[in-house]
């Protein structure tokens, strides 16, 4: 059967990852993490805006929107963290323990061991962010009254921003040790989100230059235009009518003016491919 080799290493891969207490650990602190936020939402959206006075509807909804990108910002930092942590020695260690050697002496191309890791790591990588971003929404829904206008497009975002770290990860496990694989990884998505906030501050103060810089940034590693998208999808459209077209909100951060171009998208996927491609040339040269 075609392909088969390569969905036995992603079902293997997935179950030794579900051996590990990292993963438990995971799983058990997100659970505390979404409790304690949401208990927070539920205190901070019944406490009074201005001299003793409660929150109007409209109020309460714009604070509780601007908590849950808050939340929204530490999902996507755990989703990041969990993709380079556990993709970094997805390959590098099987090299070096000669599990790899004695796994490729069967009928198995080396290409079927990137392919299948990285499938079985993005199985887990999505069912990590749909459940709990599900989670999360429903118990702000619940206990707050308040539900982003897109929760779907949001996770979906998220994801993919973390699909391209495990991807870039996974190119470093080609070559790297995991514990430099993993930080190279990380450096360069912190250098992507700073440069998504130079394109931001470039576009919203008229400098070329820097604009050019950070749209640059953007496209060698596509994460903060994702994670745009996640913050585009949780905006109400009170949000976006109250940003209107002032400049400072462009630059922030914390706030999308718009969703990603479908170019933008596009290139992301092809990006993800191209890297996928290259981890698997990667690891056909390297010697065992």
């Amino acid at each position: 059967m075609i392909g088969a080799p390569i969905f036995v290493i992603a079902r293997l891969t997935i179950r030794e990852a579900s051996r590990r207490r990292l993963l438990l650990a995971v799983v058990i602190l997100t659970l505390v993490l979404i409790g304690a936020t949401t208990w927070g939402f539920a205190i901070l959206t019944s406490l009074p805006c201005r001299n003793g006075e409660p929150c109007s509807p409209i109020e309460s909804k714009i604070l509780a929107a601007t908590l849950l990108i808050l939340v929204a910002f530490m999902f996507s930092f755990i989703l990041t963290l969990g993709a380079v942590f556990i993709t970094a020695p997805a390959v590098v260690s099987e090299v070096e323990s000669g599990v790899a050697l004695a796994m490729l002496a069967r009928p198995i191309r080396r290409s079927d061991v990137v392919i299948g890791k990285w499938l079985g790591l993005a199985t887990i990588l999505a069912g990590y962010t749909l459940v709990t971003t599900s989670i999360e929404f429903a118990a702000v829904s619940v206990f707050v009254g308040y539900t982003p206008p897109h929760p779907i497009m949001a996770s979906t975002f998220l994801f993919a921003e973390s699909l391209v770290m495990l991807t870039l990860a996974l190119l470093c496990s080609t070559r790297l040790p995991p514990m430099t694989g993993g930080v190279v990884a990380l450096i360069l998505f912190g250098l992507a989100w700073i440069g998504g906030i130079a394109r931001a501050v470039g576009e919203a103060l008229g400098a070329d230059t820097v604009r050019t810089i950070g749209q640059v940034t953007t496209l060698i590693l596509p994460t903060d235009g994702l994670w745009r998208g996640a913050l585009f999808s949780l905006e109400p459209s009170l949000l976006l009518q109250g940003a209107g077209s002032g400049r400072g909100f462009a630059a922030n951060p914390f706030f999308a003016i718009g969703p990603p171009p479908p170019e933008y998208l596009a290139w992301a996927a092809a990006w993800v491919v191209a890297i996928l491609g290259l981890a698997v040339f990667s690891f056909n040269r390297r010697q065992l």
